[in-house]
């Protein structure tokens, strides 16, 4: 199932954050619809609960709390939704199927979240400063993410690889202050939910807009989110890397990567949360520990690794798929996406750091 070669969208300086969200809607209309149409957990779900009465204080609450903080990326929601001709609230469930899904009917909602386990790979040493990051979701998501080349009205720009319909970017993104990031899911357990607070989409579409490392940071632990994340912090102008994890009631720890490579699956690691066991995760942590990480080859070889069949490095379905691999090279200041296994380094985009796309190799 190797997916073709992701489309990317230069879109901006527009009027408003509603005309940006607008044209990247109508650039992928059909992709947003048919990511909707294949979308089991919306369907079958989130859908289902939002038409339910008891869930309407839930959806209020996440839509009023995210408008307020975040007015200009709400305008961009509301854009996709219009653009794309979907009904907006089948975005607002999807941009928000994190913090809604604790909510449903527990063993449900156990059963159905299982749509997105992210691999990352981190080192910060003398001889190289990487961070590789296997991108993985839902089958059902090959085929349905874009690249968004966007430019604000101040001058800043970024990269954002995006899926359709949701907030730019849910996976990895850099913006021209040389500032990127990448993301990993965790899973604390329902108790540590706190209902309508900040969707994690939103704290990452703010990261697009980071000005420092030290600003990043904050823009991730300032905001009273509703359920926790790990997030890959980069800053190539200053070569360093720190893994944040957060969690609700503003409750987070950062993490400085050092000549040591680090591996982050979707466990919390160094962060005192109450969270689901995660058989796949803790079988990736022990197999990428087991591994040579002396080479950026090694990395390429430990996200590709496929020695484990019921739970991979690399993942090819039948639920899970890595849909691409970013690479993202402090010292050569460039980010790689690399479609297909990692270790046949068949590299599809190649951006500057800031952002200008460079010829493949």
């Amino acid at each position: 199932m190797a997916g073709k070669k992701v489309e990317m969208f230069e879109v901006g300086p527009c009027e408003s954050a509603y005309q940006m969200g607008f044209l990247i809607g109508k650039r992928f209309s059909d992709t947003i619809k048919s990511r909707l149409d294949k979308d089991l957990v919306l369907r079958d779900q989130l859908l289902p609960f939002a038409q339910a009465p008891q869930s309407q204080p839930l959806i209020e609450a996440l839509c009023n709390n995210n408008k307020t903080r975040f007015p200009t990326y709400w305008d961009e929601l509301v854009g996709i939704a219009e653009g794309s001709s979907v009904p907006v609230l089948e975005i607002i469930l999807i941009n928000f199927r994190k913090e809604i899904l604790p909510f449903l009917h527990r063993e449900v909602a156990l059963a159905v979240d299982c749509s997105d386990d992210c691999s990352d790979l981190l080192v910060v040493s003398e001889n190289m400063a990487i961070a590789a990051h296997n991108e993985d979701a839902n089958v059902a998501l090959v085929g349905h993410t874009y690249l968004v080349k966007g430019k604000l009205q101040n001058g800043l720009s970024f990269l954002a690889y995006t899926y359709a319909g949701e907030l730019p970017s849910c996976a990895f993104g850099f913006n021209n202050h040389g500032l990127a990031f990448t993301l990993n899911s965790v899973p604390p357990t329902n108790e540590e939910v706190a209902a309508g607070g900040i969707g994690r989409n939103f704290i990452s579409r703010d990261l697009l807009e980071s000005t420092s490392l030290e600003n990043a940071i904050s823009r991730v632990h300032s905001a009273e989110v509703s359920v926790g994340h790990s997030y890959n912090l980069i800053d190539v102008q200053t070569r360093r890397i720190v893994n944040v994890e957060t969690a609700s009631r503003f409750r987070y720890s950062v993490n400085e990567v050092g000549a040591t490579p680090f591996f982050h699956a979707n466990m919390y690691t160094h962060l005192q949360v109450n969270q689901v066991e995660d058989a796949n995760s803790r079988s990736r942590q022990k197999r990428a520990d087991e591994l040579p990480k002396g080479s950026k080859n090694d990395f390429m070889s430990v996200l590709g690794d496929v020695d484990n069949k019921e739970y991979p490095i690399y993942m090819r379905g039948p639920t899970l798929y890595t849909l691409c691999t970013a690479v993202i090279d402090l010292d050569e200041q460039t980010l790689s996406i690399i479609q297909g296994n990692p270790e046949k380094n068949v590299i599809s985009h190649v951006f500057s750091i800031p952002l200008v796309e460079l010829e493949k190799p």
